[in-house]
């Protein structure tokens, strides 16, 4: 009976929580009428005409590649210099490095409002407003914790006789690291990159700060900003939220078990 009740429980989350997404993919298959019929049409028509309206009308493809590029970049460029200072803190011995974690993750919560107007000052002195770097660097800071965290806890878990053994071979700490630390611990670093990738392409708060032109702004503030004549145009916004949702679903359930591998693993490790 026990079991029957938590299935229930489970299913009934599982629908409050994939509801609202599959009603806006189901509605991006409608026509104009089936969005405004009463009683609400369940099964659409299968039209395409909203993807094709949010791509002539609303400049669908312009977001997407936008958000690509801020999210690759930043994905990049996080787990580069996480690779660093997740090395640094794991075998480098630094001074005071548990209080250096402890400060890594109390900055990584501050609440972006608060620190909202220095970072709009200072890219505006650089001239970096409305332009992918402006985007980039802070959201390389605000991941960092995360990736550094992610990356230094996998570290701490591989032996260290592996690089001692690879030093005496004659390879240079930086060839230890790439060589030996990042594939052995490439669960980690993977979970890591995708976790900051999501972030940079869902956030909406700094990049509707710093995009305020229409060519350079990401999916997220581009559906935003989505209007009508008359009244939202909810097939397109339907339209374009599907496709802004479908390639991280798509992503996790490709990657799931190596993303499921990194975060059990350093959780149970660590």
């Amino acid at each position: 009976m026990r079991k029957w009740i938590l299935w229930a429980l489970v299913m009934v989350i599982v629908f409050l929580s994939l509801g609202p997404f599959l009603w806006f993919v189901d509605t991006s298959f409608k026509t104009e009428v089936e969005v405004t019929a009463i009683p609400p049409v369940i099964c659409p028509s299968g039209s395409v005409g909203f993807y094709v309206s949010s791509i002539k009308n609303y400049r669908l493809l312009s977001y997407v590649k936008n958000s690509a590029i801020v999210a690759t970049l930043t994905t990049l460029i996080t787990i580069l210099l996480s690779l660093f200072a997740g090395y640094s803190v794991a075998r480098l011995g630094l001074p005071k490095r548990e209080l250096f974690m402890k400060a890594l993750l109390v900055v990584s919560m501050f609440p972006q409002i608060s620190i909202a107007g220095p970072v709009w000052r200072i890219l505006y002195r650089l001239g970096w407003l409305n332009t992918y770097q402006g985007l980039v660097i802070p959201y390389v800071t605000l991941t960092l914790p995360l990736g550094v965290w992610v990356v230094a806890s996998f570290f701490k878990q591989l032996p260290e006789d592996l690089e001692d053994a690879a030093i005496i071979d004659g390879c240079s700490r930086l060839g230890a690291l790439f060589r030996i630390m990042v594939p052995l611990s490439a669960p980690g670093v993977f979970t890591a990159a995708i976790l900051v990738f999501i972030y940079a392409w869902n956030e909406f708060f700094f990049a509707l700060l710093i995009m305020t032109r229409q060519d350079v702004q990401t999916l997220p503030v581009g559906i935003a900003m989505f209007q009508g004549q008359y009244t939202l145009p909810w097939g397109e916004i339907a339209a374009a939220s599907t496709v802004a949702t479908v390639p991280l679903v798509l992503l996790v359930f490709v990657f799931q078990r190596r993303i499921i591998s990194g975060l059990s693993a350093g959780a149970i490790k660590g």
